[in-house]
């Protein structure tokens, strides 16, 4: 313990000891405590055994936090869990017992961990408030990868923009676009949007309109339309490929047109019909009409001479 010597009135015997005022010093602290062997002997018997226990309580707690962590992450991934997401519950539930058990090592030193543990609330209740988006994304990010709307590989539509997903990951996903550009989209914004997944089902349909005139004949175009759809081996026999009258338009009878075929042909075949239906109208002589109007114009005789009487007055 720290040795003090009482300050006292000045008396003839300490104003004559030249050497203890030197060695006492003005606030009477002897230092010469640290040079001696017993006071170390009295500390460490005081906390060798507080330091011991802690020591053991910190590696027994560690040792038990790893076999949970490591069970934690064996049933995770027997039930067929994301890998990304085991490892982050796995990191978040090792830091969370880390965490508890140094707490634990701290109160058998004799430390006050109440207020350690508030001091640690309220840092934590203020890195989530700064951080409530990102907060947001990571749970959506979990939401994602639990329900899986789609996965790596799939073209969606969602979060406001489109394309292929190359990496699905907490905080957010990455997306890369018909022409090659990569997106990030926080996951937030993913699942707070509709999303499109058009490669969850193995087929699609294609939906195509077509018109012709109303001087060809109706019948003619409808046959050749579905000749079309029969010679494209790409298209699938079943479900079925329809031809229908969609609409009289304005100006064109249109036809609908909806052939079934792989997810992964869609746009092959959507861009060959469009070339192929044009080619084979023009060989049969079947028009394709662009919108268009006409005006009559109709006149009566004495419509000239009311005019001019009608300019004649207002002069």
């Amino acid at each position: 313990m720290l040795r003090f010597q009482a300050e006292t009135a000045p008396t003839d015997s300490a104003a004559t000891d030249a050497s203890g005022a030197a060695t006492t010093g003005a606030l009477g602290f002897d230092p010469s405590f640290l040079a001696d062997g017993d006071w170390w002997l009295e500390q460490a018997a005081a906390y060798a055994p507080r330091i011991l226990l802690a020591l053991a309580v910190y590696l027994i707690g560690r040792w038990v936090a790893m076999l949970i962590v490591a069970g934690a992450a064996k049933a995770l991934r027997l039930r067929h869990v994301d890998e990304t997401l085991t490892r982050f519950l796995s990191s978040a539930l090792g830091m969370s017992l880390t965490v508890m058990v140094v707490i634990a090592a701290l109160g058998q030193l004799g430390v006050k961990t109440t207020s350690f543990v508030a001091i640690l609330g309220a840092a934590t209740l203020a890195i989530g408030f700064a951080l409530q988006d990102s907060l947001g994304s990571l749970a959506a990010g979990v939401m994602l990868i639990l329900f899986r709307p789609f996965r790596v590989g799939d073209y969606i539509e969602g979060g406001g923009t489109a394309g292929i997903v190359e990496e699905i990951n907490i905080f957010h996903t990455m997306l890369r676009t018909p022409d090659n550009k990569q997106i990030v989209v926080p996951n937030a914004r993913m699942t707070g949007d509709k999303i499109t997944n058009y490669s969850t089902k193995p087929t699609r349909r294609i939906d195509l309109i077509f018109g012709c005139s109303y001087g060809d004949d109706l019948l003619e175009a409808k046959t050749l339309l579905m000749k079309i759809l029969k010679e494209e081996e790409r298209v699938l026999a079943e479900p079925a490929p329809m031809v229908g009258v969609h609409a009289l338009g304005d100006s064109s009878v249109n036809f609908a047109v909806r052939p079934w075929v792989k997810a992964s042909d869609y746009w092959d075949v959507y861009f060959a019909l469009q070339e192929r239906v044009k080619l084979r109208f023009d060989a049969a002589g079947l028009s394709i009409p662009f919108p268009q109007r006409d005006v009559h114009i109709h006149t009566t005789e004495g419509d000239g001479a009311a005019r001019e009487a009608r300019a004649i007055a207002t002069r």
